[in-house]
């Protein structure tokens, strides 16, 4: 059987500006759960109190298809198994399965763990051992296997054979550093399938940005376990990103490491786990970035107009993401008709509107709009263009003040007045952090009073760029930003010399694309 074995909860977790609470982990392991995942490793059980509880509350969690597994060492040289405190957390915690790591190069041995190579021997053995004894499956993850087989081929395997004698149910190869090259890995793994009968896994780091090419040919050299992490989280340069393998796994080489409706998961699964990491997602990700199957070239959107073939090497939907046509002033209007064919089917580039849009969109980018990160902006665009454009507030007046107080801080405050489209009028006023968020704040303020939907809606980048750098401080600016409401996320643009009305213009658009998305999936899901 094939196994997937995913670490972002604890080497993941290690990587620069990635932490995790409780909670965030909990939320995590549900949805590699529904994933398919076969392992989720959790941690250290003994080594904080955030992990200690955090394996109380997996018990708790009935899932479906994961193993929720313990991570430690082999035991410290001083102590006898029973005695071991690393190896009693490990049974404290409960679970069926744990993994224990030791080491496989003499290197590490003799100048890290300080011991010889025999004591390092029996240190493998016996703690496996102890722990089989005790009811317990043993994943060995080799650390620094792959340059201690480099070094001393047949000491690497050494400790191998005494992991798989004493009972291990895996023997997960490690290239701890990250440094080493595809063939390399695949000859070791051969050279180890042939010595040794246990299954053998595969645990890669992208020091040299091969994690992912390392753990697919160590797959096809035989490996039927793979570790990683999501979004390719983790020390350094990171570990070897499951948001890549899984799919390659699947619909590259065809093993059944998940079902096809779990596959689909894995785009909303990378983007969870950014967002409660607390981090941007890397749109350019293979498989799961917005730019996986985005197409700005005009020759390549006409191309995949006719056959998606010619410029997408997998169906995004089986990945559970988009095909995407960026608008830009290199597209002609074939480009365009295929942006918004979905929502007016029976357009052609000859048609009026089209012809309209294109034209708009020229004349918008000409003045410093840009679409590509702004696509909500681009929908709404093409409402007005169309005659559809509908408003769902009318601004009577804003006014910022920004005041410098005793103290040296900054006190920003806006106040904005606003008519709903059956008259009301809606007048407040909000402290921000700044002049575009306390204006931010107001606009929000007013608004939920007619639309409390917008309460959900929060935003999650905000860009300025200077268009005219000539200009000085009376440049011409760009806001970009980005925002979502939990499920869904899309950028709007902003142009303007003054930052505070380009920022404006983004904030509106945000806002009024919630609406607009909202009133269509109400119909929608309206009876017929």
């Amino acid at each position: 059987m094939f196994q997937l074995y995913d670490t972002t909860l604890r080497d993941g977790n290690q990587g620069e500006g990635v932490s995790f609470s409780v909670e965030d982990k909990l939320l995590i392991i549900e949805a590699l759960d529904q994933l398919g995942v076969h392992y989720i490793e959790g941690g250290y059980p003994g080594s904080n109190p955030k992990d200690i509880s955090f394996f109380k509350r997996t018990k708790s969690i009935n899932l479906q298809n994961s193993e929720v597994v313990p991570f430690g060492s082999t035991r410290y040289r001083d102590y006898p198994p029973s005695d071991d405190p690393n190896l009693q957390a490990l049974l404290d915690a409960g679970t069926r399965t744990v993994t224990i790591f030791g080491k496989s190069s003499k290197l590490h041995t003799t100048d890290v763990l300080r011991v010889t190579p025999e004591v390092n021997l029996n240190l493998i053995e016996s703690s496996v051992a102890f722990l089989t004894e005790n009811g317990r499956q043993v994943i060995y993850d080799a650390e620094h296997f792959f340059d201690g087989f480099n070094d001393d081929a047949d000491y690497a395997l050494q400790t191998l054979k005494a992991a798989a004698d004493a009972g291990a149910t895996c023997l997960v190869l490690c290239d701890t550093n990250g440094g080493r090259l595809p063939l390399e890995i695949q000859n070791a793994i051969k050279a180890v399938a042939a010595a040794i009968d246990c299954p053998i896994g595969i645990h890669t780091h992208n020091d040299s940005g091969m994690a992912v090419a390392n753990t697919v040919m160590a797959v096809q050299a035989g490996a039927s376990h793979v570790q990683g992490t999501f979004n390719s989280y983790g020390e350094r340069c990171g570990n070897a990103n499951l948001s890549s393998i899984i799919p390659t796994l699947k619909l590259k080489l065809g093993i059944d490491c998940v079902s096809e409706a779990q596959l689909k998961r894995i785009t909303e699964v990378s983007r969870l786990i950014s967002e409660l990491a607390n981090l941007s997602h890397d749109e350019r990700q293979p498989y799961v970035g917005r730019s996986a199957f985005a197409h700005k070239g005009g020759m390549h959107i006409d191309a995949v107009r006719k056959n998606r073939l010619t410029f997408e090497h997998v169906n995004p939907e089986s990945v559970g993401n988009t095909q995407r046509i960026l608008v830009s002033d290199q597209v002609g209007r074939s480009a365009v008709v295929k942006k918004i064919e979905n929502r007016y089917p029976d357009l052609d580039r000859s048609s009026a509107e089209v012809l309209a849009l294109f034209q708009r969109l020229k004349e918008a980018e000409n003045e410093g709009y840009q679409y590509e990160a702004a696509e909500a902006s681009f929908e709404l665009l093409t409402r007005k263009v169309f005659d559809e454009y509908q408003p769902f507030f009318n601004l009577l007046g804003f006014r910022v003040n920004i005041e410098k107080l005793t103290d040296h801080s900054l006190r920003s405050e806006a106040t904005i007045k606003v008519e709903a489209p059956n008259g009301e009028i809606e007048h407040t006023a909000a402290d921000g952090d700044g002049p575009v968020n306390a204006l931010d704040n107001a606009l929000r303020k007013a608004l939920e009073c007619f639309y409390p939907a917008l309460k959900d809606v929060h935003l999650t980048d905000y860009k300025v760029r200077v268009l005219d750098t000539q200009a000085g401080t009376a440049a011409k600016v760009r806001v970009l930003i980005e925002a979502s409401d939990g499920i869904d996320h899309w950028g709007t643009v902003g142009v303007s010399e003054n930052i505070i009305q380009a920022s404006w213009e983004a904030l509106t658009d945000s806002l009024e694309y919630k609406l607009y998305k909202d009133r269509e999936n109400e119909r929608s899901d309206a009876p017929r």
